[in-house]
């Protein structure tokens, strides 16, 4: 599923976790220049790090592979003035691609590194420097042609406007195994860009007097169970119920997806009754939540006596013509033509990834792009549904907090430069989504990709290529001074004042520390790898190398008291922690009172926690042993988990609670 959360910090870690090591810099060893279309080969020996150059100005498009023969590397990218600008490790053998635009003058270096103590043969070729192409159409080649190859999963791409099509292209395969392209009709996994659907068809029963949003879900599903609050269909469809996220409790059990472990549709149910209380009152936090989505379709089942599949299939895709569109009801049903998703082989190729089981109602829709489109002009000129039911679905819901979330009854709502836009996301296991409407002028846009490596993200980039005249202008100049922002302007002592330890308000255990060394600006988080940072303005800063930025909240004393992380579409607030408290340091027998046997009957799983050196490990069976990093006292990070211990009257370890952000405080409890 998408994961577009509002403060969960299980995606901006699992972001975060991505960063990229700090570049080793340029040593006095030369660096072979690189020419497009001219393949170089060369030995990489232990400990060795080989170098290329290419000079060029700002605003080129760069691509290229580096060809693992018998070596595994890491492809970095160095910048002109020796930041590091991108980090490419996922294969053992085989194709590393690269890609980025310069937004510099000067020689950028890519350094192949040998990883795993190996050595061996490998070769890299540049295939494109060019300009980065200004028209729309161009740009949109240009930005997929890592995908145009008929050994490459696909993608592709559809521009309409006031019921005109303005641009549709493919690129790359849908089936690999059979050779067959992908293509404007060709059916592909939407993932959590399906949220709408399943929010349009609870509005048709609502329409037709079925069902009332504000009934509570368990008036059609008993068998869930009673919190004490009413947990309405509103709540479901806005990601307020304070239900467990079915994925990521999961994923705590050892389940996993990318290995292609099954889920039943009945776990979703079982999930909320083994829930031990709500994560949140029901309308007063945002949590984005496949399971009330599951539960949403169940509804629409109860209620309308038919599967969700043929619901949709009578009330939606006949009605709009939409003859390319299933609701797949299970991983195992067949969807004539369908795109395969794909992720890379760590050998080398790409293996077949299954579709996430029991996602109908929270994804597991299947549409051409063709039908995308013919989708979104119903928002514009509805055929089905009224006016009034899209323009609901369009409303950002309001928690009881008073707080707009960006989100409605299956969509998102904000702006791109000053126009409205409506838009969501998607991720199943391999396949990649977007779909974008901007009712402002009658026009929308969608991206699809059948591999994990498909930036879906591309629709906005390409929505300002073929829209940018409706927008206002790209904010390139300090508002303050009237010209652009030069880093060099900044005295790396201002940022002294910043420094120090900020945690997450809504994972407090999650701290972002602020340090300089000298020159370098740095950020690190909890069990991360350090990162460095550029100022863009006196009080916000791009981090190097990863598509995330920070915002300074100043006092008046023009100190920073809080911080806003900007990742993914999203934004985390972290609270500046006292000066005056020490970091916690365990000692090895404190670390030794945390080694232990731990039972979730929530979850009916195990997890052993052994000292290991100086540090402790967390082991799950079905899972990679993962070093546990100190937070604050007693809690601890580990594979995108936060662990908080509970002590009993006497001070023994008597528990932990996990926490991943859009599923928290499971408690796992010692039994030996």
């Amino acid at each position: 599923m998408n994961r577009p959360l509002r403060s969960t910090v299980s995606q901006i870690v699992s972001i975060l976790i991505i960063t990229l090591a700090a570049s080793a810099g340029i040593s006095a060893q030369e660096a072979v220049p690189l020419h497009v279309g001219e393949p170089l080969s060369g030995p990489l020996a232990l400990a060795d790090t080989v170098r290329y150059s290419l000079d060029t100005q700002p605003g080129y498009f760069v691509r290229g592979i580096v060809h693992q023969e018998s070596v595994n590397v890491a492809v970095r990218i160095v910048g002109p003035d020796g930041s590091q600008i991108r980090s490419v490790d996922v294969r053992i053998r085989g194709e590393e691609p690269f890609q980025f635009e310069t937004e510099q003058e000067g020689a950028y270096t890519l350094e192949v590194v040998p990883v795993d103590e190996e050595e061996g043969d490998f070769q890299v070729r540049l295939d494109r420097l060019e300009p980065v192409a200004t028209d729309p159409e161009e740009l949109a080649d240009q930005l997929l042609s890592s995908h145009d190859r008929s050994d490459s999963p696909g993608a592709a791409v559809r521009v309409w406007r006031n019921g005109e099509t303005l641009f549709s292209r493919t690129y790359g395969m849908a089936n690999l195994a059979y050779g067959i392209p992908f293509e404007a009709d060709t059916p592909t996994n939407i993932g959590s860009t399906s949220k709408q659907f399943t929010g349009f068809a609870v509005m048709l029963l609502a329409e037709r007097g079925q069902l009332s949003l504000d009934d509570d879900v368990r008036t059609h599903v008993p068998e869930l169970p009673d919190f004490g609050e009413p947990v309405t269909v509103r709540h479901l469809l806005t990601h307020t119920s304070g239900y467990r996220e079915i994925y990521n409790l999961l994923s705590m059990a050892g389940r996993r997806f990318d290995h292609g472990d099954y889920v039943s549709r009945d776990e979703i149910i079982q999930v909320v009754q083994n829930q031990p209380a709500l994560q949140n009152e029901p309308g007063a936090e945002w949590n984005y939540n496949n399971t009330a989505y599951g539960l949403a379709a169940l509804i629409v089942e109860r209620v309308s006596g038919q599967s969700f599949t043929d619901f949709m299939q009578e009330n939606v895709f006949e009605p709009l013509g939409m003859d390319r569109s299933v609701a797949r009801p299970h991983v195992q049903a067949i969807v004539e033509g369908r795109t395969v998703g794909y992720a890379p082989d760590p050998q080398g190729g790409y293996r077949e990834m299954r579709d996430l089981g029991g996602s109908i109602g929270a994804g597991a829709v299947y549409a051409s792009i063709e039908d995308l489109e013919t989708w979104v002009e119903n928002y514009r000129e509805p055929r089905v549904a009224t006016r009034a039911t899209i323009d609901e679905m369009m409303t950002s819901f309001v928690t009881t907090a008073g707080d707009t979330t960006g989100y409605g009854l299956g969509l998102m709502i904000d702006e791109q430069r000053g126009l409205e836009r409506v838009h969501h996301g998607g991720a199943d296991v391999a396949h990649r989504s977007m779909l974008v409407y901007y009712p402002e002028i009658g026009a929308g846009i969608t991206a699809q990709g059948n591999h994990t490596s498909f930036n879906s993200n591309v629709a906005f980039r390409l929505a300002e290529a073929f829209f940018g005249e409706f927008m206002e202008p790209e904010e390139e100049e300090d508002p303050a001074e009237g010209v652009p922002f030069d880093p060099d302007s900044y005295d790396p002592a201002e940022f002294d004042a910043h420094t120090g330890r900020y945690a997450l308000d809504a994972t407090p255990s999650f701290v972002i520390t602020l340090t300089r060394d000298d020159d370098r600006l740095l950020a690190r988080a909890t069990g991360q790898s350090q990162m460095e940072l550029t100022p863009t303005s006196d009080s916000t800063f791009a981090v190097i190398g990863v598509d995330a930025s920070l915002t300074l909240h100043l006092d008046e004393g023009g100190r920073a008291e809080s911080l806003t992380l900007h990742q993914g579409g999203m934004s985390q607030r972290a609270s500046r922690l006292d000066d005056g408290e020490d970091v916690w340091t365990p000692t090895e027998k404190e670390l030794r009172g945390f080694v232990g046997r731990y039972l979730s009957e929530e979850v009916e799983t195990f997890y052993n926690i052994a000292l290991e050196g100086d540090s402790l490990v967390l082991n799950h069976r079905r899972r990679d042993d993962a070093t546990m990093t100190p937070g604050e006292r007693d809690a601890f990070s580990a594979a995108n988990m936060q662990i908080s211990f509970e002590r009993d009257r006497h001070g023994r370890v008597i528990a932990f609670y996990l926490d991943n952000g859009r599923t928290r405080d499971v408690r796992f409890e010692r039994v030996r």
